[in-house]
C-alpha cells in the first residue's frame, strides 16, 4: 500500500523533471534518483511534508516541512546552490494539476498539518511601532544564551571586518567597532546615539575606548537587560545608558553622532524617509551619521522570500543602497564616504555557521528543534546571498551641514 501511494508522485516527478540534479528519498524507502550522479538528497520523512507543500505551494510549504522535521536534506549549502543555479522546466496547467493530484494521493487522507510554532504571526500595520516591536522580538527574544552560541565574546551581531588583517572573529569585530568610531571621529565630548544597540558592544566600545557618552536603544527587553549588565560589568554605567525604545519615540534629545549598525534593514520602504528625517532631527548641526546595513543588489528580484519573512526577519526589507542614499539626502545629509563589505559578511557568516554547527545540540536545548533548524538554514542562506552577490553591506558616513 505505501508503494502504491507514492508511485504516482514519483512517476510525475520523473516525467515533469527529466533533468534532476537532486535525489528525493521517500518515507516508504522509494526514491526519485538524480539524473546527474550527484546533487543534494531530500529526505521526505513523512506524508506531512507533502501535505505542507500542498497547503502552501512553493518556498513557504517546503520551509514548513523542513522546520517541522518532515523534510530533511543532507547538504543545505548544496540545496542553496541548486536553487540559485537550476532552472526547472515550466509546467503547464495540466502538468501542475497531475502533479498536485499525485502529491495528494501520496499524502493520503489526513488533517492539514499544523503550522510550526516557530513561525511568526504579526499583527497591525506593517512597520508601525507595535508591529516592528513584534518582529524584532520574534527574532531576538529566542534567548541571549542562544545567540552566545555563535557570536564572539563581545556579542556583536553584525558584519565583522576581516579585510583589514583580522584572522579571528573577535579581532574582526573589534576592527569593525573601532572603524565605526574612527569614521565618526568620536571623542570624550561627544554624545552618541546607538540605534539598534543589540547587546551593547558598540556602546561599550565607544565609551571605553573613546570616552563618549552613549545612549543605546533596542526593542528587545532581554537584549537590553543583558546589555545593561555588560555595561555595569565594564564600569561604564556613568557613560552608557540602555533603553528599550523605538527610534521614533526619542524627543528633546540631541546628539553629536549616531551609529546605526544592522538596523536599517528592518525599516522598510514605507518608513525609510521617516527614518532618515528622524535621525537628522536628533543631530546637532554638523552632526555625523554612520549608517551600516545590508542592501539589496538586484531590486528587480523583490524583497526577501517567504521563509525569511515567516521564520527569520518578519517584515525585514533590505533596500537598494540608492534608495537609502536618496532618503538620507532628502533629510539634508551630505554623504562623505561609502564603503562596501560584502565579502567580509560572507566570512563573518562562515564563522557563525561553524560555531553554530558545533553547538547545535545546545541550540536545540535552548530554543527547541524548530528554531534550531530555522537558524541552521538561515545562516547558510544569508551567507549564500553575499557569496552570490544578491546582497551586500555598506557603511555610509554622512553629515548634517552646519548652520550658516
Amino acid at each position: 500500500m505505501p508503494l502504491a501511494r507514492t508511485a504516482p508522485l514519483r512517476r510525475e516527478m520523473e516525467r515533469d523533471f527529466p533533468s534532476r540534479p537532486f535525489t528525493v528519498d521517500f518515507w516508504d524507502g522509494t526514491s526519485v534518483p538524480s539524473t546527474e550522479n550527484g546533487g543534494p538528497h531530500f529526505y521526505v520523512r513523512s506524508p506531512k511534508a507533502v501535505a505542507h507543500a500542498l497547503r502552501a505551494p512553493g518556498q513557504l510549504g517546503l520551509g514548513r516541512a523542513y522546520v517541522s522535521g518532515a523534510l530533511d536534506v543532507d547538504d543545505l549549502a548544496g540545496v542553496l546552490r541548486l536553487l540559485d543555479g537550476w532552472q526547472p522546466p515550466e509546467l503547464d496547467l495540466k502538468a501542475r494539476a497531475r502533479l498536485a493530484l499525485a502529491a495528494a494521493q501520496a499524502a493520503g487522507l489526513q488533517r492539514p498539518p499544523s503550522v510550526p510554532t516557530a513561525e511568526a504571526h504579526l499583527h497591525g500595520q506593517r512597520h508601525s511601532r507595535e508591529r516592528d516591536s513584534q518582529a524584532v522580538r520574534h527574532h531576538y527574544d529566542v534567548s541571549n544564551d542562544f545567540f552566545a552560541l555563535f557570536l564572539d565574546d563581545s556579542m556583536t551581531y553584525s558584519c565583522a571586518i576581516f579585510s583589514r588583517g583580522a584572522s579571528t572573529l573577535e579581532e574582526a569585530q573589534e576592527t569593525k567597532l573601532e572603524l565605526v568610531c574612527t569614521k565618526l571621529g568620536l571623542g570624550p565630548d561627544d554624545r552618541v546615539l546607538d540605534v539598534g544597540c543589540g547587546w551593547g558592544s558598540f556602546a561599550i566600545h565607544a565609551a571605553s575606548r573613546h570616552g563618549s557618552r552613549v545612549l543605546g536603544i533596542t526593542l528587545s527587553p532581554p537584549q537590553a537587560e543583558l546589555a545593561r549588565r555588560r555595561v555595569a560589568d565594564a564600569g561604564l554605567s556613568d557613560r552608557v545608558e540602555i533603553r528599550v525604545a523605538d527610534y521614533r519615540e526619542l524627543r528633546g534629545e540631541r546628539f553629536d553622532a549616531i551609529a546605526s549598525i544592522g538596523m536599517v534593514e528592518h525599516v522598510g520602504e514605507e518608513r525609510i524617509d521617516e527614518y532618515a528625517w528622524k535621525l537628522a532631527s536628533l543631530l546637532e548641526p554638523g552632526g555625523r551619521l554612520l549608517n551600516h546595513g545590508i542592501a539589496r543588489l538586484h531590486p528587480e528580484r523583490g524583497p526577501q522570500g517567504p521563509f525569511s519573512q515567516h521564520y527569520v526577519f518578519p517584515d525585514g526589507d533590505p533596500l537598494p543602497l540608492s534608495r537609502i542614499q536618496l532618503a538620507l539626502e532628502r533629510a539634508g545629509f551630505e554623504t562623505e564616504h561609502v564603503e562596501g563589505f560584502g565579502s567580509d559578511y560572507a566570512e563573518t557568516l562562515r564563522h557563525w555557521i561553524d560555531r553554530f554547527d558545533s553547538r547545535f545540540d545546545d541550540a536545540v536545548r535552548l530554543a527547541g528543534p524548530e528554531r534550531a533548524r530555522v537558524w541552521r538554514l538561515y545562516l547558510r542562506g544569508a551567507r549564500n546571498a553575499f557569496v552570490t552577490h544578491h546582497s551586500s553591506i555598506y557603511q555610509v558616513r554622512c553629515r548634517l551641514p552646519r548652520l550658516a
